[in-house]
């Protein structure tokens, strides 16, 4: 991405009603992941595209016995997460990821992969630092159709449909456990943001809205999670949040 969306995504992450959102499902889904690995005290945990570290930020507020590592390919976005949380940042690749196999008991990668050419490389390196039977949690954007200025602006290669993300998963050695939309209610709007209304001068729309419109949407956000909380699945929604564990202990470097 540009330097600007990542300043953009710093200045806002910690209050704007997606990142609260989007936040919450992920810390949801490590802790249920995380639970299913027993005898570890201080699970070791990948955020792999890091960005501005925001996910990290939060996360070791409520987990602080997880002990996390970064990576990101920005320079940029791995000084800004380095001056907002306490972990370790590496600059690298997340279709070359600088560790040893086994390393970590979950990876979370959130709006990462879709930026890479080669996502099916970055599931397969995902997999290959995972400890056998570890968690991954990745979520994407969704739906080819609802492609607009914002995805050129955050330098997406694809949007995804919810049974591709998933035999993706498959091919990478992932048991995949669950697959869900979510951003559902505020699909309506989103559409006629991105898709019927002109293109905003700022690039995306990574931003902080008035008061009573974050209000608004938190609160949509609030009755999903709830939903989803009860095990059921959204069948529409413009983001797609996918849980698996790591199958085999053989797989090698990027499936070679």
């Amino acid at each position: 991405m540009e330097i600007d969306e990542y300043r953009k995504m710093a200045a806002v992450e910690d209050a704007m009603w997606y990142y609260r959102a989007l936040h919450g499902h992920l810390h949801r889904a490590l802790s249920e992941g995380l639970r299913a690995t027993p005898g570890v005290a201080a699970p070791r945990v990948l955020d792999a595209g890091c960005g501005t570290g925001g996910l990290i930020r939060r996360l070791s507020n409520l987990e602080p016995t997880w002990r996390w590592t970064g990576v990101d390919l920005s320079p940029e976005a791995c000084a800004l997460a380095r001056t907002r949380c306490g972990a370790e940042i590496r600059e690298a690749s997340i279709t070359a990821l600088p560790f040893p196999d086994a390393t970590f008991e979950a990876v979370v990668s959130a709006d990462v992969i879709y930026h890479v050419d080669d996502d099916g490389a970055a599931l397969r390196e995902f997999a290959r630092v995972l400890v056998p039977g570890g968690v991954a949690v990745i979520n994407v954007p969704a739906h080819r159709w609802l492609w607009s200025y914002h995805d050129e602006a955050t330098h997406a290669k694809r949007r995804y449909q919810r049974g591709e993300l998933t035999t993706k998963m498959q091919d990478a050695d992932f048991r995949v456990s669950r697959v869900t939309h979510w951003n559902a209610l505020p699909l309506p709007l989103v559409i006629v943001r991105r898709k019927l209304l002109p293109a905003p001068r700022g690039g995306s729309d990574v931003q902080l809205y008035p008061a009573p419109i974050e209000a608004g949407f938190r609160a949509a956000m609030a009755a999903e999670r709830a939903w989803l909380g009860t095990g059921l699945t959204l069948p529409w929604g413009s983001s797609i949040l996918a849980v698996g564990a790591r199958r085999s202990a053989g797989l090698r470097p990027n499936g070679a």
